[in-house]
């Protein structure tokens, strides 16, 4: 299975429309979203072209091949207008020998981890800033960034995992990192 991994878009119908594109380009076979899809939240600027009912759309467009963990700027009236489930605090992958623990990254991060075993993977965004990070105990912890508010000269990108390969890619797809399992 190839998946798409793609957090924090806030809103922007701009880059998610870049998203979308980038998806059918790669013809996965299923969108992970990892939270906050639609509030710009009180601590960012908002987004280019701003437009959060545009975003609904084009997310419902394609709700059966999306799959989402909720964000700490997703709520219950964000969830009256998807029509995907989006309220779960977290969903686990699995991976060939490793579990894949995939949240927004609020709750559960590299310093208030999940129960996970050596070997699993911590997936989260929230930070808007691209990761892949050995952590003690032999977890490793992994951010796709953020589609439409990068942080930290970052780039506005997502990951693509297929047979056991994380691949960090610009919304263009140029691909900048790679991590295999």
């Amino acid at each position: 299975m190839k998946l798409m991994i793609a957090s924090d878009i806030h809103g922007s119908a701009h880059y998610c429309r870049k998203l979308m594109k980038a998806l059918e380009k790669e013809n996965t076979d299923r969108l992970l979203l990892l939270g906050d899809l639609l509030y710009h939240g009180p601590r960012n600027d908002l987004p280019k072209e701003y437009d959060p009912k545009e975003v609904i759309k084009m997310l419902n467009d394609i709700r059966d091949s999306i799959f989402c963990v909720r964000g700490n700027c997703d709520t219950e009236v964000d969830q009256m207008v998807l029509e995907f489930p989006i309220m779960a605090e977290y969903c686990l992958i699995p991976e060939k020998d490793h579990m894949i623990f995939a949240t927004h990254g609020h709750h559960f991060h590299k310093d208030a981890l999940p129960s996970l075993k050596k070997g699993d993977v911590l997936l989260h965004g929230h930070t808007h800033v691209p990761a892949w990070e050995a952590l003690d105990a032999g977890i490793l912890y992994l951010n796709p960034g953020s589609v439409s508010i990068p942080k930290k000269d970052t780039h506005r990108g997502y990951m693509i995992l297929e047979n056991g390969e994380f691949i960090w890619k610009k919304l263009n797809g140029e691909e900048y990192h790679r991590h295999k399992l």
